[in-house]
């Protein structure tokens, strides 16, 4: 893993990285944006969110992949903002205050690196049928994002679904699998990239670009801790990041083993503990610098598989490249130009390649033995159910909610539990 391939050279990993980049972009500023517009942000408190964002996304990818004997698993990973904690971090600064959002996140970080040694023992729970079942949801369940994506990205727009939508978004997908199909080498590698880039150029002679976030972008910007204050402590807000941040560790735990098994890595306990300090760690300097808990992205996953590249390098320039785009935010601001329908294609694309890996996974699976078979089952289809359908809970406390209302966390604890069940003594001897 360590080793580098010879013919990755630092240009070529150069572009990598801006492939992953981009690959991750939109899902990084979706969090600030949200959160910020629902709290009602002026402009240069807005500015100053999805700069900083960038930065720390780029600083907390660093903490994973420089891996030591206290934190950072050594994947190559990239870390963005954790989707999940948008609504709960709302609802925090509304009823509560802004520095006590900022303060759960501190406390939600260091309860993470805290636990992390005892997590990680969650290891021999995951043996290839409850870690196939897990990313093949992963997968599927993101898929439906990269629809929307396609689609126009607001379901409510009138636009949404238009034609030219779709053309574009379907153009960047043909563009994806022709180079697939067609390029050699290098140029293979980076086919999502040149799909982007040509879906984009596309959709601009349709009107569907604009270059007004690049005007009106800041040229300099410098990262300044408790921007917004001084970080204040409740009971009620800190235990709903805790669980948040529970949540985004299960969804971590299948990323690593995706990864684990993309790379023929056999991921051990101490990997995992590794991982989710990292993780902790960049949850706490999300905290300080006022920014969101940071969590393991799953898309360039998909992205790995596709490129064939399995060295950390490209992910290291991704790193710097996001940190050079936190401090400079009319550079940041040339990414969000890619119109939503390009992003959709290619993230149908990436996301489909995460479920393909899950699959593969389980082909390695016994069969024969209907257990199996009942596992990856009612795993699959509770996960995605979930995921379709998160309101089933609404009955349920909303600490619970927060919790069982993700359709990963669902399908791991399925499989999980019913492994552990129809796998016992007991049940070999009835069968």
């Amino acid at each position: 893993m360590n080793q580098i391939s010879p013919e990755v050279n630092h240009r070529k990993a150069f572009v990598l990285g801006i492939q992953h980049l981009l690959a991750m972009y939109s899902g990084a500023v979706a969090v600030p944006l949200l959160i910020g517009t629902a709290l009602h942000f002026s402009s240069a408190q807005m500015t100053y969110l999805v700069s900083i964002d960038i930065f720390m996304c780029g600083l907390a990818t660093f903490l994973q992949l420089a891996r030591n004997r206290y934190f950072g698993i050594g994947l190559p990973v990239i870390l963005g903002c954790a989707i999940q904690a948008v609504e709960p971090l709302k609802m925090i600064g509304r009823e509560y205050s802004i520095g006590t959002m900022y303060g759960s996140i501190i406390i939600a970080g260091i309860f993470v690196f805290l636990i992390a040694g005892q997590f990680a023992k969650i290891r021999k729970l995951f043996p290839p049928v409850v870690t196939g079942s897990l990313i093949t949801v992963i997968g599927l369940t993101l898929i439906p994002i990269a629809v929307q994506n396609l689609g126009g990205g607001t379901v409510t727009s009138k636009s949404f679904g238009s034609l030219p939508n779709i053309a574009v978004g379907g153009i960047t997908i043909l563009i994806i699998l022709a180079i697939q199909f067609w390029g050699k080498g290098f140029i293979r590698s980076i086919a999502v990239l040149i799909g982007l880039i040509g879906g984009t150029i596309v959709a601009s002679f349709m009107g569907m670009v604009s270059l007004k976030p690049v005007v009106q972008a800041a040229w300099f910007h410098i990262p300044q801790p408790f921007y917004f204050g001084m970080p204040r402590f409740a009971l009620s807000p800190s235990l709903t990041m805790i669980i948040i941040a529970l949540v985004s560790m299960v969804e971590s735990t299948g990323v690593f083993f995706a990864l684990g098994n993309l790379l023929d890595r056999d991921i051990q306990k101490e990997d995992l503990k590794r991982g989710y300090r990292a993780e902790g760690f960049a949850v706490i300097l999300g905290g300080i610098f006022n920014t969101f808990p940071y969590t393991t992205f799953s898309q360039n996953v998909g992205l790995l598989e596709l490129s064939g590249i399995r060295t950390k390098r490209p992910i290291y320039w991704a790193a710097c490249l996001l940190m050079l785009m936190g401090l400079l935010p009319k550079v940041g601001a040339l990414a969000t130009i890619i119109p939503t329908p390009v992003l959709g294609g290619a993230m149908l694309v990436m996301f489909s390649m995460i479920s393909v890996q899950g699959i593969r996974m389980l082909l390695k699976v016994d069969f024969t033995d209907e257990r199996n078979t009942l596992i990856v089952a009612i795993s699959v289809g509770a996960g995605l159910g979930v995921a379709v359908y998160p309101t089933i809970f609404q009955a349920l406390p909303q600490s619970l909610q927060l919790f069982l209302g993700n359709g990963i966390v669902i399908a791991s604890v399925c499989a999980v539990v019913l492994n552990l069940i129809l796998k016992r003594p007991q049940f070999k001897n009835h069968k």
